[in-house]
């Protein structure tokens, strides 16, 4: 009867043993991702995008796999270096904008042109998205990319009204890419590149007069409060727009198990474009209002004077298209392509 007790205590022991047996195991099973970016974690592309999607995917993989964000470059470095750091693995996986390495990826850059771009994020994104998959490939094969996409209008915001051409006479604008840097200079603009962190600074200190980004960007930077007008232009194509990717160490990807690839693999491409896009787009209606409330001069550019714009701006484009034979593509072609899928894209949500 002791040795039936004995057993039976044993057994029990074994059952309740087992499951912590079982958590263990699976604990350390479990992979964790470092995502870094240089925004802070209230802005909209952390908030709306980034956590949301990490959080998709940790629960899609039933806990395989953990992503720990490092927002306002908590790992160390400047936004320019960020893509080096998911090649090298010094991030798992980063989020930044290829024209903060100029020249670097040059078939991006097609939907940075001048008055190619869609007014809306979400048409942009699912087309740069079928654009990489086309064209970009080798573009982007030192990395695993988990999408592209590209943001809705961008536009002026300024410390004095921007209503026509002559009021950019010396104005000083900073530009996020350079082909839009190089489509201001054209248009009379004292064009200053620099990361998107460095503009409240440079607003407040006056280094510069205003800045071109998207709504979007505009609570995070505090360009509602540091630059009192903006000017937006109607319809499309707008005056630019830049690119974004969110990339992952290839050999982490490579590293991950079949069934966390299938994860990875889900939750990239088309999805997380579409994803990425409406969450600018939601944000801009919503910061839009918020500027609008407050007071602030908003001025949409009237349309002949968008045309007079783009004739100025298009040697640019020109330009661009002559060099792209040096380095290995024909940008005609490119930008026939993106200019296809952008409407094929046009009503998407």
């Amino acid at each position: 009867m002791l040795n039936r007790r004995r057993l039976m205590t044993g057994v029990a022991a074994g059952a309740l043993a087992a499951p912590a047996v079982l958590r263990i195991g699976r604990a350390q099973a479990a992979v964790t991702l470092k995502m870094h970016h240089f925004l802070p974690p209230m802005a909209n592309g952390h908030a709306k995008f980034l956590a949301p999607w990490a959080k998709k995917v940790e629960t899609d993989s039933a806990g395989e796999i953990k992503i720990d964000i490092f927002p306002s470059m908590q790992l160390g470095g400047a936004p320019p270096q960020l893509y080096d750091q998911a090649r090298d693995g010094v991030a798992d996986l980063v989020w930044t904008l290829p024209g903060y390495t100029s020249g670097r990826f040059p078939r991006i850059e097609t939907i940075e042109l001048p008055f190619v771009a869609h007014k809306l994020a979400v048409p942009n994104s699912l087309a740069i998205q079928e654009f990489a998959d086309k064209h970009l490939v080798d573009e982007f094969k030192e990395v695993k990319p988990i999408c592209f996409w590209a943001h809705d209008a961008g536009l002026i915001h300024s410390t004095r009204q921007v209503k026509a051409l002559d009021d950019l006479k010396g104005i000083k604008l900073r530009f996020p890419t350079r082909l839009s840097g190089e489509a201001l200079k054209l248009l009379g603009v004292n064009a200053i590149g620099m990361p998107v962190p460095q503009v409240p600074e440079s607003l407040a200190q006056k280094v510069i007069d205003g800045c071109v980004v998207p709504w979007e960007v505009v609570p995070a930077i505090k360009a509602h409060e540091l630059t009192k007008f903006h000017a937006e232009f109607p319809g499309t194509p707008t005056f630019y727009s830049a690119t974004f990717v969110l990339v992952m160490n290839r050999a982490k990807y490579d590293s991950l198990s079949p069934a966390a690839k299938k994860v990875i693999d889900a939750n990239s491409g088309a999805p997380a474009a579409r994803m990425a896009g409406k969450a600018w787009d939601e944000a801009a209606v919503a910061v839009r209002k918020m500027v609008q409330d407050r007071g602030n001069t908003i001025t949409v550019l009237a349309e002949d004077e968008v045309k007079r714009w783009q004739r100025i701006t298009k040697p640019v484009v020109d330009g661009w298209m002559q060099q792209s034979a040096s380095k290995g593509f024909d940008g005609a072609k490119l930008l026939a392509d993106l200019q296809g899928l952008i409407q094929k894209h046009a009503k998407a949500t």
